[in-house]
């Protein structure tokens, strides 16, 4: 019965709806065949043509300019999306605020509101740049046309030369005033802020070297004592990256090839004053060369001559420069038997037993390219020939890539430019290289100011003029001029780095200068020429020829040196000397295979006679040798100088003697040693001298932003002979000589304004008649 019920049920209301089924149904036919009939006609574009253009708002602009931006012209049929493009060109031309586009029937209306011209810019509130550099930065600029965006875009670009400057909390705000004829002046409000410092610059994962150190190598400092003079210790994100390659070098020439950092952490102090920079390093371990080989796939090489020439041994720290020096020593053995395109490839395997790098140096041949040509671009004031004397290579030459990445190196060296690019490219054939130099001078003299104290000497003023780059021939060019209470000097020198053209520096120095010595009775004055060649003759030597004449006159200070071996002196008047010398130098403080070590020698002799008034031999000796300990934390550095003086004829006065000064031996004044006239107390000075100097250099535990160092040493030194002079009867002290021995605490201190130091010395052994100064501080600075 529920089954029946329902389907009556159903039934009723389907009768009911029967009427509105079938007119909802006829409707939705409708409908459809209504969209079906809209489709299938075909669209018809709106096209428009304008007869005439009339421009409406325009002042500064004219009509025809206005319709030459938009595009549209007279009688022309464009379409509705070509008017649009019109409107878009007139609205971003940058030279209207609003524009608006009415067409009516075949006349169409543009109208535009100009943007204002610029009648001024200033700027307000800047102290630490500048308004000429401020001026450099923007482009908004006097007479153009005001354009919002060009003056946001002026706004950024100076608040990020304030975040360069360590500035991050500068803020830039353009604010515009209207003035009459639709002008206006642009005024960028600079709030400068505060220098966010690097307040703490750590080291994490660091093990063998400690965060003072590392914080040597890196250009970026830790905030000091003396921030407002020290630009390096802001905060700069770009200066990061170079710290992480340079802090890579650092690590990669001690032999920890493995060494990586894995992030730098710049944290911003809650006050924003501050960062705190954290470098997150992996040291690795250390390795050293082990086995080194050379082996040849050119049947014409042997081997064995390049195993020969290689210094580098087992056992010694790796380093990839000493790779490349012994690359650079077996290319230029190439060239010296005649061997072209000869390519030195370094294959290394590595031993983790014993932590060792085995070195198999494969000589092969190369491509054959050539080069080309040299092209040098960017130099206006640096003449070619400067820049082409770095290239070892010519045109013409087999190409070298080793050759070029030096020249590179060398370029930059010559501190000419302040970028310079090198690149090699394809030239005119396969085998031929093109070789683009790209350069931006920079500003080369330097006009200095400086002071300097000493214990001896007093105060002192020192002004200098140096230029490098010499009218563009990269000639050296200097003129100084020191006094101080004691001494005054002028001086000049002029230097050719590539005389004739080749690795040779031909140098001439003369200078004049006046002492009122106060270890003597007497006064000096001294004329001085010396014309000098030097040039290299071994990978760390080089020799000096050089022609010395000097003019020495002895004035009389004090009437009562009569009698005296000083009055003899005087009494010789000015003495001219005119000598032909040398001197060797040996250096690989830089340069060589150990970077914990360096090694200085210096032997010169200057034979007199060459015409003057005097007749000697006088021969000078310098050695040098300095080393770092406990992972470069401590500098250990004996220093030995030695001189003799052996004369034949003329007269041999104090003046023209050896004097031994106090920066020479610390713990006794200038002149404080050596043979004295027994009367008056005149240093006399020595024919023969010798001095030895030992010094240990460390941290004192302080922070090293600080730039306070100390230092202990131990100096022992003599002075004596006397011989082939007139004493006339007088007595004198000190003739035999005697050594004295000095120990003594240093500290060194790396102020901004210059290094200072503090020595504070005990005489351990002395003479009675000694001139003894525990007490010396010294500062020397340009400012």
């Amino acid at each position: 019965m529920r089954l029946g019920f329902s389907k009556m049920r159903a039934g009723k209301k389907v009768g009911s709806t029967s009427v509105q089924t079938i007119v909802r149904a006829f409707g939705v036919f409708l409908l459809i065949s209504a969209v079906w009939a809209v489709q299938s006609a075909p669209a018809v574009a709106q096209n428009f043509k304008f007869n005439r253009v009339v421009v409406e708002g325009n002042a500064r602009i004219g009509d025809s300019a206005v319709i030459s931006q938009s595009g549209i012209a007279q009688g022309q049929t464009v379409s509705a999306g070509q008017l649009n493009d019109a409107y878009q060109r007139l609205q971003n031309s940058g030279l209207f605020e609003s524009v608006e586009m009415a067409p009516a029937g075949n006349t169409l209306r543009i109208t535009v509101v100009e943007f204002p011209t610029i009648n001024r810019v200033s700027f307000e509130g800047n102290r630490r740049i500048k308004d000429e550099a401020m001026s450099a930065l923007v482009t908004s600029a006097e007479r153009r046309v005001f354009n919002p965006s060009v003056v946001e875009a002026d706004a950024a670009a100076i608040a990020e030369a304030y975040t360069n400057d360590g500035r991050l909390a500068a803020r830039v705000t353009p604010r515009i005033i209207k003035r009459s004829n639709n002008r206006v002046d642009v005024v960028f409000e600079i709030f400068e802020g505060d220098v966010v410092e690097i307040e703490r610059l750590s080291f994490v994962g660091n093990r063998i070297y400690s965060d003072n150190r590392l914080r040597r190598v890196l250009d970026t400092k830790q905030a000091g004592l003396f921030r407002a003079l020290v630009r390096k210790d802001t905060f700069v994100e770009d200066r990061i990256e170079f710290d992480k390659q340079i802090l890579q070098d650092f690590y990669l020439s001690r032999g920890y090839i493995d060494f990586r950092t894995n992030s730098v952490n710049a944290q911003l102090a809650q006050e924003r004053d501050g960062y705190f920079l954290a470098f997150n390093i992996q040291e690795g371990q250390q390795f050293k060369f082990g086995e080194i080989t050379t082996v040849s796939n050119i049947n014409s090489v042997d081997s064995d001559d390049y195993q020969d020439v290689i210094r580098v041994r087992p056992g010694v720290v790796y380093s990839p420069t000493l790779v490349e020096q012994e690359i650079a020593r077996m290319e230029r053995l190439a060239v010296k038997q005649g061997v072209d395109f000869l390519r030195v490839e370094p294959r290394i395997k590595r031993n983790d037993r014993d932590l060792t790098l085995d070195v198999e140096f494969v000589l092969s041949r190369g491509p054959r390219e050539f080069v080309e040509r040299i092209d040098i671009e960017g130099n206006t004031t640096t003449l070619d020939q400067v820049i082409r004397r770095q290239f070892d290579s010519v045109e013409g030459d087999p190409l070298n890539p080793r050759e070029i990445r030096e020249a590179a190196e060398r370029i930059r060296a010559l501190d000419f430019f302040s970028s310079s690019q090198v690149n090699a490219r394809e030239g005119s054939a396969p085998d031929q290289v093109i070789v683009d130099v790209d350069v931006v001078e920079q500003p080369t003299g330097a006009l200095s100011f400086g002071g300097s104290f000493s214990a001896t000497d007093g105060f002192g003023l020192a002004i200098s003029f140096v230029e490098k780059n010499f009218v563009g021939r990269g000639q050296q060019l200097s003129l100084d001029f020191s006094t101080a209470e004691e001494s005054e000097s002028y001086g000049f020198r002029f230097a050719e780095p590539a005389f004739l053209g080749r690795n040779v520096e031909f140098a001439i120095a003369l200078s004049y200068s006046e002492t009122d010595s106060d270890y003597a009775t007497y006064d000096t004055e001294q004329i001085f020429f010396r014309p000098s060649l030097s040039f290299p003759i071994a990978e760390n030597a080089r020799l000096q020829l050089r022609y010395t004449a000097e003019r020495i006159d002895v004035l009389e200070r004090d009437t009562s040196v009569n009698g005296t071996i000083i009055a003899s002196d005087i009494a010789a008047g000015p003495q001219i000397s005119s000598a032909l010398g040398y001197q060797y130098t040996y250096d690989t403080r830089t340069t060589g295979i150990d970077t914990d070590r360096g090694f200085l020698f210096q032997f010169g002799q200057d034979f007199a006679g060459v015409g003057g008034d005097s007749e000697y031999i006088k021969t000078t000796a310098k050695a040098i040798a300095q080393r770092k300990i406990f992972n470069e934390e401590v500098t250990l550095r004996a220093t030995l100088e030695a001189g003799g003086l052996s004369w034949v004829s003329g007269t041999n006065r104090a003046a023209d003697r050896f004097i031994i000064s106090s920066q020479t031996f610390r713990g006794f004044e200038t002149g404080g040693i050596g043979p004295r006239d027994g009367v008056k107390g005149d240093a006399l000075g020595g024919n023969l001298f010798v001095v030895a100097r030992f010094e240990a250099e460390f941290p004192l535990g302080l922070p090293e932003e600080y730039g306070i160092t100390g230092a202990l040493f131990y100096d022992v030194a003599n002075l004596w002979d006397l011989s082939d002079v007139n004493t006339g009867g007088t007595a004198v002290d000190g003739e035999s000589g005697a050594f004295r021995h000095v120990i003594g605490f240093g500290i060194l201190w790396e102020t901004p304004v210059g290094p200072l130091r503090f020595n504070f010395t005990e005489a351990i052994k002395k003479e009675d008649y000694d001139i003894e100064q525990t007490f010396d501080l010294t500062l020397t600075t340009k400012f």
